[in-house]
């Protein structure tokens, strides 16, 4: 498996060569978009990304876990986790590779 991580700077970057903004824009731009992402999601809305896919927050409530090492029961208290759904183009370009982009 690969350790590859593809980073801020680097998504920056892309948008700086696709679509021609400068280097200071495209940052901006990409902050703008992840604040956006963010912002909705702390307030319990979902975000849907066409052709990628959705986030959602859910809520999971209070249970009763085990520490694995000595078995003690130790609650898990309740708390919000996002959760990601890749969409059916998502999961057909993973499946099948990537894809060429037209005109390239």
């Amino acid at each position: 498996m690969s350790e590859n991580t593809i980073t801020r700077a680097q998504l920056s970057e892309a948008v700086y060569q696709e679509v021609g903004l400068s280097r200071n824009e495209s940052a901006d731009l990409l902050e703008a978009v992840l604040d956006e992402i963010s912002n909705a999601l702390a307030e319990g809305e979902a975000v849907k990304i066409s052709s990628f896919g959705s986030f959602a927050v859910r809520s999971k409530g209070q249970r009763i876990g085990r520490n694995p090492k000595t078995g003690e029961e130790v609650p898990i208290l309740p708390r919000r986790v996002l959760v990601f759904r890749p969409s059916q183009l998502l999961k057909k370009q993973i499946n099948d590779g990537p894809v060429a982009k037209a005109g390239k």
